[in-house]
């Protein structure tokens, strides 16, 4: 099916056809960049339409305050009647969509439709193209695909996230997520899938009628079995509203798609779109995209701007995917739909910040970023860059060796962010990687560097030869001795170069520093409370070998 094509605003009637155009109301679920969500809502709410917002409990309170005093005089805004902490893959996700929801349904008795958007969506057609489409086709545009049968899942585990309960988050806690999975099976403790439900999946944006909306909420209050049941499967927003439509409403009234234009890599993760897919964006059959790069500032203007206008034509070639595929598959000539995820030339994203751990005593950086991760909720790695046994989400091979990830070095950060969903990430990386220190430090994104100066004994330095193949077991005490001073003098010369690097951002505690010494590189990295960067650097054990 093509969206309704070529239309124009001079048709007979359209004065009075227009009072009966349909009327969206716009579910945001948002996290960050306030200033971004008062745009996208002043801009959305402009042409008549409404939004229910619903900001992470998790994230910073000035900015949700930012963004309600902003929007308070709106009336085609409103608010979840409260707001949760929303974790990837819980249910938090399709709980704080059904509070934005519900305030939506309660608060404007004109809508129509409900459209599921996030803060980094924008349109791609004007508001009379979108709502004009939504008159002409009456019905809910849901990806529902059979749970089991189909194979829109393609990698971990599938039918697990239904018959087992998971409480704990695979990202955040994988050590107990896995326990917990393993302990279920060995305990025989699977679970019974609601009988009269088809378990259906898909993606998570949706746009669905007002009619198909009140069942789904009269549904959750009538049926606490299946609310039971979704509360505890893993990533339930790709199951739970794609399910209960399937449920709810005749099949012939259902549009397998959505209606949010969005590709994937090859590794897996959301494609970005920058400046120069405008022309791309508006000849797709959608009438949103989904992820538009916070640094895209003339596409955001050029969309907003299309957004509000009227009389405009479409022409649509929906070449979007194959295009993709092709211009990825030959390597990338020009710029114009360029590949710039995966490429070594990429960027990190402008927003966004890289924080890196250098310490030559292994032990010691990881034992510091084991009591930053306890303190903080920064995402942090240890040497992925240095340690092939460093642990890694499954990224879609990029990770699998110390080859991939440094020749991928900038794909494999970039993917690692957009896994997190953060903004912040910290790695380890060992003091002679100088010219992945250098690669990072000539991205967009903002690096940021703390040196933790230790102490080297022979002992210590003894060791390292052996660890490093420069010596083994036998290699006697004599030619040891002689090796210490070559050994001892790379080490240190490893540290001189990144002090005459100048980078910007640059931080350094020091083993034979009072602890009290260490506290404000430490707070000024992290940009953390002194009181906090005390805890950390108070572990009597932080450089002990």
């Amino acid at each position: 099916m093509v969206l309704y094509d070529n239309y124009v605003n001079n048709s007979p009637g359209h004065e009075v056809l227009f009072g009966h155009m349909a009327k969206i109301a716009f579910i945001l679920l948002c996290h960050k960049d306030p200033d971004a969500i008062i745009d996208q809502a002043t801009r959305l709410t402009a042409a008549g339409d409404f939004m229910a917002i619903h900001f992470d409990a998790r994230a910073k309170r000035e900015h949700f305050e930012r963004i309600e005093a902003a929007l308070r005089d709106n009336p085609n805004v409103v608010f979840a009647r409260r707001r949760i902490k929303c974790g990837w893959g819980e249910w938090s996700l399709v709980q704080a969509t059904l509070l934005a929801i519900e305030a939506a349904e309660k608060a404007f008795p004109r809508a129509t439709h409900f459209y599921m958007l996030s803060g980094d969506c924008m349109a791609i057609k004007s508001a009379e193209y979108s709502h004009r489409f939504l008159d002409d086709n009456d019905a809910d545009f849901i990806e529902s695909f059979d749970f089991l049968e189909s194979d829109w899942i393609k990698t971990g585990i599938k039918e697990e996230r239904l018959i087992y309960r998971h409480y704990f988050n695979e990202r955040a806690r994988k050590r107990l997520f896995y326990a917990s999975l393993n302990l279920q099976k060995r305990l025989g403790l699977a679970r019974a899938i609601p009988p009269d439900l088809q378990i259906m999946i898909g993606s998570q944006w949706w746009c669905l009628r007002r009619q198909t909306i009140e069942k789904i909420l009269d549904f959750t209050r009538e049926r606490p079995d299946v609310m039971r049941f979704f509360r505890s499967t893993w990533i339930p927003d790709e199951t739970f509203f794609q399910t209960l439509v399937r449920h709810l409403i005749p099949e012939r009234e259902i549009r397998t798609r959505t209606l949010t234009f969005l590709m994937f890599s090859d590794y897996g993760m959301p494609v970005t779109f920058y400046n120069d897919h405008y022309d791309l964006l508006l000849a797709q059959d959608f009438l949103f995209a989904r992820k538009i790069s916070p640094g895209a500032t003339e596409l955001k203007k050029r969309l907003g701007d299309l957004f509000a206008a009227e009389g405009i034509s479409f022409q649509i070639s929906n070449e979007g995917q194959s295009l993709f595929k092709f211009l990825t598959g030959r390597g990338r000539e020009g710029r114009r739909f360029a590949p710039r995820f995966w490429e070594t030339e990429s960027t990190l994203g402008r927003e966004r910040e890289l924080m890196i751990i250098t310490c030559k005593k292994w032990h010691v950086g990881k034992r510091l970023l084991g009591r930053i991760k306890q303190i903080t909720n920064v995402p942090a790695m240890e040497y992925v860059f240095d340690e092939e046994s460093a642990r890694l989400p499954d990224l879609g091979g990029i990770q699998v060796t110390l080859a991939k990830r440094t020749r991928h070095r900038r794909a494999l950060m970039r993917m690692l962010f957009d896994y997190y969903d953060t903004d912040r990430l910290i790695i380890c990386l060992d003091p002679n990687n100088m010219d992945l220190l250098q690669d990072f430090y000539t991205d967009r994104s903002k690096t940021s560097l703390l040196e933790i100066e230790c102490s080297f004994t022979d002992d210590y330095l003894i060791g390292h030869a052996k660890r490093v193949g420069l010596a083994g077991d036998r290699t006697s005490r004599e030619t040891l001795e002689r090796l210490l001073p070559t050994i001892r003098s790379d080490v240190y010369f490893e540290t001189d170069r990144i002090k005459d690097a100048n980078f910007p951002n640059f931080y350094r505690i020091r083993e034979r520093a009072e602890p009290e010494e260490n506290v404000l590189p430490l707070s000024q990295f992290l940009d953390i409370t002194p009181d906090k960067a005390r805890d950390i650097v108070a572990a009597e054990d932080l450089f002990a070998d």
